[in-house]
């Protein structure tokens, strides 16, 4: 009696297959091509504008400024302790995605994400050397590796991580001096951490544009499972109006067609799809609204004699209303309701106060720390001195003398460690620790009381800008 061997049990894993979208043409793909070369072209080439501050800064437009903690954009300069103007970029950035895909759905992802827009790159050199959809898929299936394979297989790969290291070398520009930098890297010079990063990102931009592709976006990213408490049945999303291609079937001659809907399951909607999915089932969570599927289709419904529109960008409320036989609602309907006029007031509340903030905000500014060990000294005449070191921000290009004064219920003397009187010369651009005695006259209440309210006072004496700091001054009651 023979024994059967036991059936291996079912896979939970499907092994990826590789996706080649075919080439199409039309204004949503006209369109990516713009935002392609406009979002890749702000990135390689902004660390190489030039912008003159003065003689003491960097002239780089655009600086991250680590060593020096500051950043630099354009003509505005960001200290560590400005960190909230960053923080409401962050907060902006949000709201904006908000805004997008409650109205038009995930056209970051489709149109303007840097996984999107470097896949596309990859994808656009490798039909230039492998050819479109049917033969790039010639060449996966062919098993056998013979030269023209191998010729073709390593001319896309080189191109690929010259692009991702130029993708790294570009963004290790924005933290130091860009030309400086690429003289360091190419003579061997620049410090490890800079080819360190580079590597980073030219293998992450390689692997992840080349291979990985629409993975990134399934598997890696969050946006798709967040992007459902975005949406509402007035967002605007690529959808099939299946009441309208239903049923699907082949265009053949001397066959009637007229039990057929104008879909004629020619496939072009999904051999252009980068994430390689078939709208007609729906929405689906890997849809990233690239809208090429409406290119292809369309031109399909052009060369059939149909109207265009059997993929398109609609709203659930589009169909509910088109299934009755009633005209859809204006685009502006859609885009203009409560929840999207929401985010914008709450997107321009926050850019506006942004603004504000950085135009009124001062070009001096200070801090001050009492020295509290010992809280006063009581000198030979009976008067008492405190001690507090006031750290002075001087934000112009230029050395400024700073004059520093005290106001208090009673007069007071201030006195200026290696500084002749009242005054300190504070370097341009730059954070200046300065020790100031603050002394109460022998006699004086001040100088019995316990504590006593004070405010020091920093003018620069060059402009008038004055700011102030409000602290204790310590009796020897204390």
């Amino acid at each position: 009696m023979s024994q059967t061997e036991p059936e291996a049990p079912p896979s939970l894993y499907a092994a990826r297959e590789p996706i080649f979208p075919r080439r199409v043409s039309g204004k949503f793909r006209n369109l990516k091509w713009v935002i392609m070369a406009v979002t890749l072209g702000i990135y390689y080439l902004t660390p190489w504008i030039r912008w003159d501050r003065g003689p003491n800064l960097p002239d780089q437009a655009v600086l991250l400024d680590l060593a020096n903690r500051r950043f630099f954009f354009f003509w505005i300069e960001i200290w560590p302790h400005e960190f909230y103007f960053i923080a409401g970029l962050l907060v902006m950035a949000g709201l904006g995605l908000f805004l997008f895909t409650s109205a038009l759905g995930r056209v970051w992802c489709g149109y303007a994400c840097p996984q999107t827009v470097w896949t596309d790159l990859f994808i656009l050199v490798e039909r230039w050397i492998e050819g479109d959809r049917n033969a790039r898929l010639r060449l996966h299936r062919q098993e056998k590796w013979d030269v023209r394979k191998l010729r073709l297989r390593m001319t896309k790969w080189i191109s690929w991580f010259l692009i991702g290291l130029a993708t790294g070398g570009a963004w290790v520009f924005y933290f130091t001096d860009a030309p400086t930098l690429a003289r360091d890297l190419v003579t061997l010079n620049a410090h490890p951490i800079a080819y360190t990063t580079m590597l980073i990102l030219t293998m992450t931009t390689f692997i992840f544009g080349g291979f990985a592709r629409e993975q990134i976006c399934i598997y890696a990213c969050p946006w798709p499972r967040i992007q459902a408490a975005m949406l509402d049945e007035d967002s605007l999303t690529v959808g099939y109006r299946d009441w309208r291609g239903e049923p699907r079937g082949k265009l053949r001659k001397g066959e009637g067609a007229e039990n057929l809907g104008d879909c004629i399951d020619c496939m072009a909607c999904v051999n252009v799809c980068p994430m390689g999915i078939d709208i007609r089932d729906g929405q689906q969570m890997e849809c990233i609204t690239c809208a090429l599927c409406i290119d292809a289709c369309d031109d399909v419904m052009d060369k059939i004699g149909k109207p265009r529109g059997l993929i398109d960008y609609m709203a659930l409320t589009d169909e509910t209303a088109e299934r009755a036989g009633k005209a859809p609602k204006p685009v502006w309907k859609h885009v203009l309701r409560p929840r999207t006029i929401l985010y914008t007031t709450l997107w321009s509340l926050v850019g506006v106060g942004l603004v504000i903030a950085l135009f009124i905000r001062s070009d001096i500014e200070m801090t001050v720390a009492p020295v509290r060990n010992p809280t006063f000294v009581t000198l030979s005449d009976g008067s008492i001195r405190n001690t507090y070191d006031v750290r002075l921000l001087n934000k112009q290009g230029e050395e400024r003398p700073f004059k520093v004064t005290v106001v208090g219920d009673e007069p007071f003397l201030v006195e200026l460690e290696a500084a002749e009187g009242d005054t300190v010369m504070v370097p341009a651009d730059t954070t200046f620790l300065q020790r100031v005695y603050v002394v109460a006259p022998a006699g004086s209440q001040s100088a019995a009381s316990e504590r006593v309210d004070l405010r020091l006072w920093v003018e620069d004496m060059t402009n008038g800008e004055r700011v102030y700091k409000d602290t204790i001054f310590n009796g020897s009651a204390n």
